[in-house]
């Protein structure tokens, strides 16, 4: 089943060098803007204080998850689909050797899941972006579905604990 989504977003890529552009948009300065826009919201957050203490638990929930998915990438590496699986070409060549889990996957899904505690809807956006940055990664050929799956569920995972924590 892996397989089988993989192939089918991942179809998508090499076909138009507008849609290429743009998923390989999405996969990686999305990503970035994101990420800065999160930071400038929270910095400039009404609540001096507050924005601060929400800046510190939501960016690191995000270090913590991303840290923790690139010591399961280091302990068991697994290789990217443009070496496991023949023909396939990936559209950018991503920053290391081991897919599992994808680290943009932990680390966008920490931040909108700990910043949903504070923000819903901000949150749930942060989501969708997450979402977007992940199936961004598949159609690129750099991840396989279970890779971005692990990820997001790890993210959640990490920000939920961190949230639990910080709440006590």
């Amino acid at each position: 089943m892996n397989y089988q989504i993989f192939y089918s977003l991942y179809g998508m890529a090499h076909q138009s060098a507008l849609l290429d552009s743009l998923v390989i948009f999405l996969a990686t300065d999305f990503a970035l803007l994101v990420a800065f826009a999160l930071l400038y919201f929270l910095y400039k957050h009404e609540d001096r204080k507050r924005g601060i203490k929400e800046l510190l638990i939501v960016v690191g929930s995000g270090a913590l998850a991303w840290g923790i998915a690139h010591v399961i990438k280091y302990l068991y590496p697994m290789p990217r689909p443009d070496v496991a699986l023949e023909g396939v070409v990936s559209l950018f060549a991503p920053n290391d050797l081991s897919s599992f889990p994808s680290g943009h996957a932990t680390f966008f899904s920490a931040l909108a899941t700990a910043l949903y505690f504070y923000h819903k809807k901000l949150g749930m956006f942060f989501g969708v972006c997450a979402l977007l940055i992940g199936l961004a990664r598949i159609i690129s050929g750099v991840h396989f579905p279970i890779d971005i799956l692990a990820g997001l569920i790890l993210g959640g995972v990490v920000a939920f604990i961190v949230n639990r924590i910080v709440k006590r």
